[in-house]
């Protein structure tokens, strides 16, 4: 958790904020004068709603289309707010991607700005750090504590990694582990990193500790950079000391960016995650029988020792139980009938708490009394844990068990809220504070209010501004009217055309496509019967589950130039390509997500017990969304051009498609079918960037 600042200041009112803020990006402001940058009147208007939001310690939802320029929309005046108020300022993104953008490019314009015009050079000096996890960092005081307890922590073969960690530590300034070149050994790591109460300012030196330095430097940070995930893992364990007002530091205030994940990634983290491979790993690292090591090994008895091999092999009888009578046949089943399982675990590791309450009463206060206390703290939470979730304790959460791993090995329990609103509205939206939310997409069909109903905005001040993009001039909106329907009496015939489609619209561009698939089923299809063409046709050809990664796939496409990367579920957001590299964007359907999971189907559930229809306000909804990100994966900057196309003939054939084609950044679209298509691509005007027209003749 992240500790209150000490002797916070009170809040500091700064009445010429939004004043400031005007004169930087009104029409011939000092962003043009000083910079050159182009004015944006989307830009002007989002920076002042920021500002006044800022000001007045008021929420505000704000969408921003594409190339608004929203980053500095709230860099500029974050920055000014945070040292006018001697309050820290938390952006919060949900893409490393976002981060690294915000880090290295958008605070350096800020400060090249600041410096440039005397009224504001005051803030020229303001810092920033990217704070992350503290598993993270390594901490001097636990390497130590193991270094000196080696052979009752490990076996031989980790003692190695862990003399190749100390010295490592004696040339690593971050501490990170991302550092360390292989990544350590996770079992060893877990045992050196900050993660715990052994690291603390009593134990540390912050002079020489990573995690306490960092902290440090935190503190005296104006502006922190998170992600969506640890933003929601800090507040759902506990958030800050009581009455410290607050999100994350004392008097902060939050801008969250990608927005539009937030309700999905704090429904992950407010609920619960038991794992059997989590509660094995910990009770072995009281104490493995087989390598006779463990943390407690030099303290406990034979009997106490006993305790805890009692309740690893309680735990493997449990966990098996749980996947084979409950998920033999699929790999997630929802649990909602009480007393759906013997309780043979909760027993074996209450008797683990108090084999370790009775080790700590021996020991002194000091490193290893803090070590021991917060091995025993997380036994006692998965006892805690496992004991609600048997008893389904969470009323207002949904409950289900999931098999995992690469033999399908680990089973988890998992709890989610099944409604996330209340949960963020006492936590971002209880008290007066600024917390800015911002997207590209956050609208239906330009409304904001079911984005705001599902974060537990409603009511709050929400504006949204269209993206300065010419789309008019600068895309073609292709929709294929004769693909089948993918129902499973035309499934063959629907991969067949769906793959014919893929291949004529790609030869008929000479830059780069991306094919956004909602299934790897279909993508691995049509991976299979297409690459070798692309390949003979000089094209690189990418393709998820190939074995890179994300960041990997686009940068391949990005240096290809004329590249085809087929991508799933995580490319319909955040890839950023600008330029000839990315003409094309294909979409081969719409991105309706099957309500099967427990989380949709207790959601599901919830809005017919209440009336309402689950397709037209929740599947319905998010399918919207998804499918605005993914076409806004084309225009990049001003000078972008190119073709979206689409290839679901549900837009034209259900009541539903009208609200996707009311999606589009433009109101004019092209219909083609396989006996017109070749003529409707040549309709492309000679307006059109040329890397769009590599039309061949006919055959």
């Amino acid at each position: 958790m992240i500790s209150p600042n000490e002797g916070a200041e009170s809040r500091s009112p700064t009445p010429y904020l939004t004043d400031t803020v005007a004169r930087v990006f009104n029409e011939m402001g000092w962003l043009q004068t000083a910079l050159s940058l182009e004015h944006r009147p989307e830009q002007s208007s989002m920076a002042k709603a920021v500002s006044l939001s800022m000001q007045e310690d008021q929420p505000l939802v704000f969408e921003a289309g594409t190339g608004v320029g929203k980053s500095l929309a709230y860099l500029v005046p974050g920055v000014i707010h945070s040292i006018d108020s001697k309050r820290p300022c938390i952006v919060s993104s949900n893409t490393i991607a976002l981060q690294e953008q915000i880090e290295r490019n958008d605070l350096p314009i800020c400060r090249t700005l600041f410096r440039k015009v005397p009224e504001l050079e005051k803030y020229a000096e303001f810092r920033s750090v990217i704070l992350v996890g503290k598993g993270n960092y390594l901490c001097p005081t636990r390497l130590a504590n193991a270094i000196a307890n080696k052979t009752e922590l490990f076996p031989n073969d980790e003692i190695d990694e862990l003399k190749r960690i100390a010295d490592w530590s004696q040339n690593t300034k971050s501490g990170l582990r991302q550092e360390m070149n292989p990544i350590p050994n996770y079992d060893v790591w877990e045992m050196v990193n900050a993660e715990g109460s052994a690291c603390n300012r009593k134990n540390c030196n912050p002079n020489t500790c990573y995690y306490q330095k960092a902290r440090a430097e935190m503190r005296k940070a104006q502006v922190v950079i998170v992600n969506h995930s640890l933003l929601f893992a800090l507040l759902s364990a506990g958030g800050l000391a009581p009455n410290a007002k607050g999100i994350l530091l004392p008097e902060d205030f939050l801008i969250i960016d990608e927005a539009h994940t937030t309700a999905e990634v704090a429904t992950e983290h407010f609920g619960a995650r038991i794992s059997s491979y989590g509660l094995d790993r910990q009770l072995k690292s009281l104490f493995n029988p087989k390598r006779k090591s463990g943390v407690v090994r030099k303290w406990a008895h034979p009997k106490q020792l006993q305790a805890i091999v009692d309740a690893q092999e309680a735990s493997q009888e449990f966990f098996g139980y749980i996947a084979a009578t409950r998920l033999s046949q699929r790999p997630i089943a929802r649990i909602s009938e009480p007393d759906w399982c013997e309780p043979t675990i909760v027993s074996p590791l209450k008797a683990v708490v108090q084999v370790m309450d009775g080790i700590l009463s021996k020991i002194e206060d000091g490193a290893m009394h803090d070590e021991l206390k917060d091995q025993r703290n997380r036994v006692h939470s998965y006892y805690a844990g496992i004991r609600r979730f048997i008893d389904l304790a969470e009323e207002d959460h949904v409950h289900w068990i999931e098999r995992s791993g690469r033999r399908n090995q680990i089973v988890t329990l998992r709890t989610a809220p099944i409604e996330i609103a209340p949960y963020l509205r006492e936590e971002l939206f209880g008290e007066d504070r600024s917390v800015v939310l911002t997207s590209a997409t956050l609208s239906i069909a330009q409304d904001l209010v079911p984005f705001q109903l599902k974060v537990g905005a409603e009511g709050k001040t929400a504006h949204r501004v269209e993206s300065p993009f010419d789309y008019e001039a600068n895309t073609r909106i292709y929709v294929a009217s004769d693909i089948p329907a993918p129902t499973p009496e035309e499934a063959k015939l629907a991969i067949e055309t769906l793959i014919d489609y893929i291949k004529f619209c790609v030869d008929r561009v000479a830059g780069g496509t991306l094919v956004l698939f909602t299934n790897y089923s279909d993508l691995r299809k049509a991976g299979d019967a297409l690459e070798s063409h692309f390949l003979d046709s000089g094209r690189a050809f990418f393709a998820q589950g190939q074995g890179l990664n994300r960041s990997e796939l686009s940068a391949g496409l990005r240096n290809s130039g004329n590249g085809v990367l087929f991508g799933t579920d995580s490319f319909w957001t955040g890839v950023d390509v600008p330029g000839p590299a990315l003409s094309q964007v294909i979409l081969t359907r719409l991105p309706f997500d099957v309500p099967t999971h427990p989380i949709a189907e207790a959601k599901s559930e919830r809005i017919k017990e209440q009336g309402g229809n689950p397709f037209a306000e929740m599947t319905l909804p998010e399918a919207l969304i998804k499918f605005r990100q993914g076409i806004g994966r084309l225009i990049r900057k001003k000078d972008d051009q190119g073709i979206i196309t689409i290839l679901d003939s549900r837009v034209l054939q259900k009541s539903y498609g009208r609200q996707f084609l009311q999606s589009l950044p433009k109101s004019k679209f092209i219909r083609m079918n396989q006996s017109d298509r070749e003529d409707r691509f040549r309709d492309i005007d000679e307006s059109i960037s040329p890397t769009l027209r590599r039309i061949p003749p006919r055959q």
